[in-house]
């Protein structure tokens, strides 16, 4: 249970990386702080959000979905602190977090029904 664990951390994180990556470039964006500053962030975030998922689904009956979706905004609000602070291109930093992590969000449910 470990091991699947940490291999569900690590495809997390690269997978969320990968996509919010992708969606910064995608928006435009092309300051390399700000870059560093999604990397930075995302590292602070998915790993927290996926193991608290995890541990829910594991030892609660509680529903997945009443489960991911505060977790879900507590990232986004996270993200957005982060962007609106420190950031230097983010106009709508809590906007942009969110778009992010909906665009990585329902990718990554894409690609789990395609595997």
């Amino acid at each position: 249970m470990i091991a699947a664990l940490l291999s569900a951390l690590a495809v997390s994180l690269a997978l969320t990386l990968v996509l919010e990556t992708g969606y910064f470039l995608l928006t435009g964006k092309r300051d390399r702080k700000d870059l560093l500053l999604l990397i930075m962030v995302n590292i602070l975030t998915n790993p927290v959000v996926v193991l608290v998922y995890w541990l829910a689904a594991l030892y609660t009956r509680i529903n997945r979905v009443a489960v991911i979706v505060p977790l879900e905004l507590a990232a986004v609000l996270v993200e957005g602190i982060y962007y609106k602070k420190y950031g230097r291109s983010f106009k709508r930093p809590y906007l942009f977090a969110l778009a992010a992590n909906v665009f990585s969000y329902g990718v990554g449910l894409l690609l789990q029904m395609l595997i």
